[in-house]
């Protein structure tokens, strides 16, 4: 990737742009808490040619959820789930709201 295509990506809220030290940093947080996180699965940071941490944008604001969680007193294992949860709920919703659509589209013939 040259410097133009990296300048292009900037935007992309899914371009891993920030490394495991910048993104604790900007969450306020260590970098335990975001490979804790990681190894709850709830999010999986990509890796550089060298192996290291990089997170996108749409990470740090899981990130940033799960760390609200925790600081509000919840294990991170259950903030995890929680978000987990969450995130299944928005795309079942926003499936059925889909079907809704698409069925009031082309109302069944009776």
């Amino acid at each position: 990737m040259t410097a133009d295509d990296s300048y292009g990506r900037l935007d992309d809220d899914n371009y891993p742009a920030y490394t495991m030290g910048r993104a604790a940093e900007m969450l306020g947080t260590t970098q335990g808490f975001l490979r804790a996180i990681g190894e709850a699965r709830l999010i999986t940071p990509l890796r550089s040619a060298g192996g290291h941490r990089r997170y996108s944008r749409y990470q740090l604001r899981i990130a940033a959820r799960a760390r609200e969680l925790v600081d509000r007193g919840t294990p991170i294992e259950a903030a995890c789930r929680i978000i987990i949860l969450e995130d299944q709920l928005e795309e079942a919703q926003r499936i059925n709201a889909e079907y809704r659509r698409t069925a009031s589209l082309h109302p069944a013939d009776t």
